[in-house]
Parts: C-alpha cells; structure tokens; sequence
C-alpha cells in the first residue's frame, strides 16, 4: 500500500496566528512537523492557502502544495491537497501542523490499522495514566475516546467518557482505561472523497469534533495506541512548554 503525508497548515489562528511559523528550537514548526513525517510515509507534502507558509516550506526543501483558503478542516484540504498531487496513493494520512513531535511509530501504528482490509479510517489514542491527574481528563481541549472490543472508535466527546456513576472522582483513571485521542487520520482515498462531501452532523455542531460527522454518517474509526506523549502547540503558551520539552530530548538524546 502506498500512503500520503500530507500536513495542513493555515497561517490564520484564532489563539496563534502564523503558528506554522513560530520558531521552536531554530527551527519553524511546520518544519520540525516537516522532517518528523518525511521519510516514514512513502510520500509528504505541506498543504497551505498562505504564501508565506509556501515560501517557508520550499525554503527548507519541503514539498508544498497551495490550497483554498475557504476550507473548515483540515480533512477537506487534505481532500484538494490529494487531488493535485495524483500519484495513486492507497492511504492519505492527515498529520496536524502543529504536532512537531510527532513519532514514525505513530505514523506505523496507524498504518498498521489498514492491513485489515475493512478499515476506512484510522486514528490514535493514548491512554491516560494515573499520573496525569483528573484535571488533565477534564481538560475539554484534549478529546476522549471510547472503543469497542474491536478497537474501532464508538464517540468522541469533550467531556469525560464514561461517566463513573459509582466511583469517586479521584478514583476514576484508577478503575477505568481513558484514552486521549491523538489528532492523527488516516483515511482510505476513496473514503477521504466521501466524507469530504458530507454536510456538518449535528454531533459534530455540538462537541466540534469533525470525526463524528463520520460516525453519525456510518463510518468506522479504527483507532490505534499510542505510549508516546507529543506536545500539541495551540497556544503562544503551548510553545514555551515545546521548547522545555525539545531542551529535555535533546539533552537525554
């Protein structure tokens, strides 16, 4: 099978406008994102509707494509994105721009989800530890994630999934496996064309999580796990907390 990295990356951001090009230890992010994917997937390509990001990337030698601004998500631009590259690709994976920590065994992990030939879609989850603490599980900016014995996805939601009627709080990640979902898709390319003609779900409306228009509409997520913590960057204070982190790796590394 042969699949597509592709990254989308706007320059406009309600919380942290050009974040692609926020310097993160000399490099850009959508660089360090860039060189993280280039390599593990048989091709990878930054998708942008800013010249600016398009400069950047072709400064460091990155493939980039320019995309229409007028995208909601980064799914339909991956869906242009795809369309203008061609090259026959089975699997179009959708690595977010804001994941410079992003691991190749991740991305195998949910390559792995497509040797069974029913997967349409696949993503990944991390479990949450007793160490994280129930105030990283409230956390409404870090989506959960329950599955079915099969590891396909059931819902996504914001809130604290399952409920634990009969536990105190405190005890929840001690009687339960929750799982953060990881923003990592991979979409089989005929799929990636479905579902990027669905009109919004009201699922969707509600929790602002695109994945469950696919749900709602009846697609399968498959869904993969990950040990490995990333740092998304969301904020200008996301970036100070990337930057301890890179200082850590690279002095343990």
């Amino acid at each position: 099978m042969k699949f597509l990295g592709i990254i989308p990356a706007r320059y406009a951001s309600t919380r942290f406008p050009a974040k692609p090009l926020a310097m993160l230890g000399g490099k850009s992010v959508i660089q360090r994102v860039y060189e993280q994917v280039a390599g593990v997937l048989d091709d990878a390509w930054v998708a942008t509707d800013d010249e600016r990001i398009e400069a950047a990337v072709r400064a460091f030698g990155g493939q980039v494509v320019m995309t229409s601004v007028h995208h909601k998500s980064g799914t339909d631009r991956c869906f242009e994105a795809c369309t203008k590259i061609g090259g026959g690709f089975d699997v179009v994976v959708n690595i977010q721009g804001d994941e410079p920590f992003i691991q190749p065994s991740q991305l195998a992990a949910v390559k792995a989800c497509f040797d069974d030939p029913c997967t349409q879609i696949a993503t990944l989850v991390k479990p949450f530890t007793v160490d994280d603490g129930f105030e990283a599980l409230q956390n409404v900016n870090s989506p959960k994630v329950v599955v079915d014995g099969r590891m396909n996805a059931l819902y996504f939601s914001r809130s604290i999934i399952p409920y634990q009627r009969n536990a105190d709080q405190c005890d929840w990640l001690k009687g339960h496996t929750y799982y953060k979902h990881i923003g990592l898709y991979a979409y089989r390319t005929e799929v990636l064309k479905e579902i990027t003609s669905l009109p919004q779900s009201s699922l969707e409306l509600a929790e602002s999580l695109e994945q469950l228009r696919w749900l709602e509409n009846g697609y399968r997520i498959k869904v993969g796990i990950t040990q490995v913590e990333t740092i998304g960057i969301d904020t200008p204070q996301d970036l100070e907390r990337a930057e301890r982190f890179l200082e850590r790796m690279q002095q343990q590394g």
